[in-house]
């Protein structure tokens, strides 16, 4: 009974995708199109498609389980600080003017943002190879937590054919629909995360395992002190590392400010970021909320399958055993499904247009048809699934490490010369290429030093943001100015109702 339930929900998800994927199908005839849907974007579409790709079962399986495992209630401030930091100020801070440049330069990614700011061919050549390789690792992390919490829901079924249909209908829905589908895909998504997510914490405090917040806590407490401590006690430096890798790691990610590039107005700008705030809040909270309550479940014994078993078990132990349970459970299965379907797309478009869009047309075959480009870019999201999902397969590490790294490394490269680069008349292209080199540099050589540590990952990756943040304007103040025509063209104010 369980498992047909859950084939009926899920079919029925599947085939509301492909017909989202199909009415934006209609809406991707150019590249542009398909990657930026024409910028008219609104509010609702782009702060739920912002949300949506923040959050995957990347948080919902494996941060949620080892952070509320080694962490307890005070981990919910990871979700506070993603919701406050990694939303609302990402909004206030970063999408008017990424805005504005974008439609300035004309440019459809982070690579060619990079390129027309700092003048310089080869910087969007080294970021969008960047962007390749190190986002894969991260999309095999979500296809990883996926994999694992259908492995609970159908006992019987493989855990590689898991992530292969999940790979198979990412893959179709996005090649067909691009970002018009992605966005609109997204908002049903977002719809069904926030319905389950309510859900699922009102739910798992009242299970007999926790029996309500303040006896929760209780039980909590009895087991480590910490656990319940306001912020976090003995664990306060890991909590810190956490907030600040998973909040102002976003500001770096070009999956993320891509969502900005596509906006319509600055009206929507506003809206947008109340709207995107208030979901974070909901969405990060709660999951991590929810995890706190691990141990309650297990006796205080991980799990065979260690912390990215955490959460699946819970919430098989939660539901499972009346009709009732059962659809909540098939409820939140969708809510993981669409919070990692949505991460998916928007991480699998922005890779492969780093290589059709930056690598082949801006730098290889510059006078590619137009056609052919976007035909290239369609076969490269496809390709990205594939490679992702191989390595998924492989199983490399946990979920939590293999996204540390790739956020440290990314962000790491990206957030000095990108922040700097909105505001920042004075910063130089040497300047811009020493935070690069500087933040991915961090992050890889502290990789590779600790043995590529899972305790230390988030520690690593926010000095590897703090490295690129640090160094891009220091080399800046002794470093050749760009051409002051070209700063003044860069900062000049956009002709009302001009779009570049």
């Amino acid at each position: 009974m369980q498992q047909g339930m859950s084939i009926a929900f899920v079919g029925v998800f599947v085939v509301g995708m492909l017909v989202v994927a199909l009415m934006g199908y209609k809406r991707t005839t150019t590249l542009k199109g398909f990657l930026l849907g024409g910028r008219a974007m609104g509010p609702w579409m782009s702060a739920f498609a912002y949300g949506t790709s923040y959050f995957s079962a990347v948080i919902f399986i494996g941060y949620a389980g080892k952070t509320g495992w080694q962490l307890g209630l005070p981990g919910t401030w990871v979700g506070v600080g993603n919701a406050i930091l990694g939303s609302m100020l990402a909004w206030m801070v970063l999408a008017r003017p990424t805005r504005r440049m974008t439609h300035k330069f004309r440019a459809g990614t982070m690579p060619e943002f990079f390129e027309a700011r700092y003048k310089s061919r080869y910087m969007k050549l080294v970021s969008a190879i960047i962007i390749f390789v190190f986002l894969v690792p991260y999309s095999a992390s979500v296809y990883m937590g996926l994999g694992y919490l259908f492995q609970v829901v159908f006992p019987g079924l493989d855990y590689n054919l898991c992530m292969i249909f999940i790979a198979a209908v990412t893959g179709l829905y996005l090649v067909l629909g691009g970002y018009v589908a992605t966005a609109m895909a997204d908002f049903v998504q977002g719809i069904i995360m926030l319905i389950g997510i309510v859900i699922m914490v009102v739910c798992i405090v009242l299970s007999p395992q926790v029996g309500g917040i303040g006896a929760g806590a209780e039980r909590l407490a009895a087991i480590d002190p910490n656990l319940t401590a306001v912020f976090g006690g003995e664990n306060f430096g890991s909590l810190i590392s956490l907030v600040l890798l998973t909040s102002l790691g976003t500001w770096g990610l070009p999956q993320m400010v891509h969502k900005f590039y596509a906006i319509k107005n600055d009206d929507a700008i506003k809206k947008g970021t109340v709207i995107s705030t208030v979901f974070a809040l909901v969405i990060a909270a709660s999951a991590y909320f929810v995890g706190a309550f691990g141990r309650l479940f297990y006796g205080n014994q991980l799990p065979e399958g260690g912390y990215d078993a955490v959460m699946p078990g819970i919430l098989d132990m939660a539901f499972s055993g009346s009709t009732g349970g059962l659809i909540i459970f098939n409820i939140i299965l969708l809510l993981v499904l669409s919070a990692s379907m949505s991460t998916l797309s928007s991480v699998v478009l922005t890779s492969s247009s780093a290589v059709s869009v930056d690598l082949v047309k801006g730098y290889i075959k510059p006078d590619i048809a137009k056609k052919t480009s976007l035909r290239l870019m369609r076969i490269l999201c496809l390709a990205f699934v594939l490679v992702s999902l191989s390595i998924a397969i492989m199983r490399p590490a946990i979920i939590m490490t293999l996204m540390s790294f790739s956020w440290g490394t990314v962000s790491g490269a990206f957030l000095g010369p990108f922040a700097w680069g909105l505001y920042g008349r004075f910063i130089t292209r040497t300047g811009a290429w020493a935070g690069m080199i500087s933040g991915a540099g961090v992050s890889l050589l502290l990789a590779v030093l600790s043995g590529f540590d899972a305790a230390n990952s988030p520690l690593f990756g926010v000095i590897a943001m703090a490295a690129g943040l640090i160094v891009t304007p220091l080399v800046s103040l002794i470093t050749k100015k760009l051409p002051e025509e070209h700063v003044k063209a860069v900062f000049a104010p956009e002709r009302d109702g001009a779009e570049a």
